[in-house]
């Protein structure tokens, strides 16, 4: 599955300005399909207020599709996810959480809607049973209740993270550790520079490059990191080498 392939369902919103963060919350996951159910307000009238709340994501407003019962919003779907932290006889008896969730979708295929009910009373209990799967946002108890907005973003974040693109999951100046070959490299470079400043005369160079792969693997340097590292001890090695000729000169 692909982020083109998820759906955002909202059945019965009663808040235009909900909706329009809503979009702003799609789109800034890759997430462009939204779908509305009988909505509880004036639609005309309240466009600019969706309007001002998508601010940029107005476009996913303008493509969104409206239907008059779920069933007819989600007949196209191959995988229906009702959003709810209710339980009960009528409410489905396991949940998954919005990780959970994403990681099932990465493994399926058609389109899939992910169901949202109303601000107020969340997923009636006939709505629910449409779905095929419950999932709930672990929350304090104290304060359970999410703005729907908030509930969409935690959601369609994990789904970002587990359908985009690889390329689309690295951003400038993001830390992102060396790999084995690189630390293997890195390693070898240090260990010739020791080698430089008097180092394993007697054996232990093995055990030491052992050492310092599990070091800076555990440790998580970055590219940058170890250049500046290895940069440092070359250095280290040079100005020692000037020292000793100075000290011997031929």
């Amino acid at each position: 599955m692909c982020l083109s392939d998820v759906i955002i369902v909202l059945a019965r919103p009663s808040e235009a300005g909900n909706v329009g963060a809503v979009t702003r919350a799609m789109k800034n996951m890759g997430l462009t399909r939204l779908r509305l159910v009988s909505p509880c307000f004036d639609i005309e009238a309240e466009l600019p207020v969706i309007k001002a709340r998508a601010v940029h994501a107005f476009d996913v407003w303008e493509n969104a599709e409206s239907f008059n019962t779920l069933h007819d919003a989600t007949k196209d779907c191959s995988l229906i996810v009702g959003t709810t932290r209710r339980r009960g006889h009528h409410r489905k008896q396991h949940t998954m959480t919005p990780e959970e969730i994403a990681g099932f979708l990465k493994e399926h295929t058609g389109n899939a809607a992910l169901v949202f009910g109303n601000e107020r009373t969340g997923l009636e209990d006939d709505e629910l049973e449409l779905c095929n799967l419950a999932s709930h946002i672990p929350v304090d108890d104290a304060f359970p209740s999410l703005n729907l907005s908030h509930a969409v973003m935690v959601y369609v974040y994990e789904i970002f993270l587990h359908l985009s693109a690889p390329e689309n999951l690295t951003a400038k100046g993001q830390w992102v550790p060396m790999d084995q070959e690189k630390i293997n490299t890195l390693v070898k470079k240090l260990t010739d520079r020791l080698k430089v400043l008097g180092f394993y005369i007697k054996p232990g160079r093995e055990e030491q490059e052992r050492f310092y792969r599990d070091l800076f693997s555990r440790a998580g340097l970055t590219e940058k990191e170890a250049l500046y590292f290895i940069d440092n001890v070359s250095k280290a090695a040079r100005l020692a080498c000037k020292k000793e000729d100075k000290l011997n000169p031929c």
